[in-house]
């Protein structure tokens, strides 16, 4: 698939894309609110700098877009994330999805217990409510 925009144009609107404070990110750290736990953001010495940092707890919450972290290979009904065609795109995508995985084991290797939300999930408000609560209980 040829990229129908100049390399200027593309560059600028990956730049654009925000790493955190997006709004799926946003609407779980209301939830977690609502439920009554309190949160850091960032967390320097932590690996893979988790959305929502838990230290008395020692848990971790990560929101993922399902594009960028490949949820279409782990739940191919994902309704927001399709493969994507072209090599360079499969390589990255399944390149963040090993960091994923690595990041997942450092954490849990450092006594670290971590929750992934996707997305696509976030649909459902009462489901992440429930899955917030049970993880942080």
């Amino acid at each position: 698939m040829v990229d129908n925009l100049s390399k200027s144009v593309r560059s600028k609107i990956m730049r654009s894309i925000k790493s955190s404070g997006t709004r799926p990110e946003l609407l779980v750290r209301k939830l977690v609110f609502a439920l009554g736990y309190r949160y850091r953001l960032l967390k320097p010495r932590l690996p893979g700098r988790p959305d929502l940092v838990f230290p008395k707890r020692k848990k971790v919450i990560f929101v993922h877009g399902c594009f960028w972290h490949a949820h279409f290979w782990l739940s191919p009904e994902c309704p927001i994330a399709r493969e994507p065609n072209g090599k360079y795109w499969k390589t990255k995508l399944l390149s963040n999805k090993k960091r994923d995985d690595r990041v997942i084991c450092l954490l849990r290797d450092a006594g670290w217990e971590s929750l992934v939300i996707w997305e696509c999930e976030l649909s459902d408000a009462m489901l992440i409510r429930k899955k917030l609560a049970h993880f942080l209980a």
